[in-house]
């Protein structure tokens, strides 16, 4: 019941725009999904995820593949900065080593 609450009330401050869309984050058990979203125009901008790739290693270690993989597709669509939208999941373990990875890359959040 906590990790709805808590996702409702990230989701109800965050809205990714043209100049700033939402980068959102879900993990499942063996699977990590990233997606750069611009709410106005409700469209996915970039797309990255584990599901059919041929990514290998802990779950850690697939995130920040992820992430790195994220902000290429970002940049390649002309993004810059996001919004982070973490969801129900608390910013550590993978969903920092994913924005870590994502901040390497050059992505701004």
């Amino acid at each position: 019941m906590d990790k709805v609450f808590r996702a409702k009330r990230t989701r109800a401050k965050i809205h990714g725009t043209a100049e700033r869309p939402r980068l959102s984050v879900h993990f499942s058990n063996q699977n990590i999904i990233a997606q750069v979203i611009d709410d106005d125009k409700k469209v996915t901008l970039a797309y990255a995820t584990t599901v059919g790739s041929k990514i290998t290693g802990t779950m850690t270690e697939k995130s920040a593949k992820i992430g790195e993989e994220i902000a290429k597709k970002a940049k390649s669509a002309k993004v810059k900065q996001v919004v982070f939208d973490r969801g129900a999941k608390l910013y550590a373990g993978r969903m920092s080593a994913l924005a870590d990875a994502a901040r390497k890359e050059g992505l701004e959040f």
